[in-house]
């Protein structure tokens, strides 16, 4: 999983991308306070192979597609996610995918695929 913090440090912009892996994870959450066990952190890997597996047909359904305006393709992620918010998730992703271009349209943005 990609973590991507955005903003500023004074003057300077800051664009950090951190891949941290199922074992970081399990790190990171043991030095939180009320952290979770380890056994359910290990659980972490079946719930990110379903994400990838939903971002997976997300990706295929835009390149099918070619090109669809912003509120069919989320009613469609809706559907295919099980709700508004998570479909709202995945539109927020794909603005930020390099294999994916966002066009302001005349009432809508249009989410265009560049493979």
């Amino acid at each position: 999983m990609v973590v991507r913090v955005r903003g500023q440090i004074g003057q300077w912009p800051v664009d950090l991308s951190i891949e941290l892996d199922a074992e970081d994870w399990q790190q990171l959450a043991a030095h939180l306070p009320g952290a979770v066990p380890p056994a359910a952190v290990a659980l972490a890997p079946s719930t990110a192979a379903a994400h990838d597996g939903l971002w997976q047909t997300t990706l295929d359904l835009l390149r099918q597609a070619g090109k669809v305006e912003g509120p069919q393709l989320l009613s469609q992620l809706s559907a295919l996610a099980g709700g508004e918010v998570a479909g709202k998730r995945l539109l927020v992703r794909l603005r930020h995918c390099s294999q994916v271009r966002v066009e302001t349209g005349a009432d809508a943005p249009v989410y265009h695929w560049q493979g």
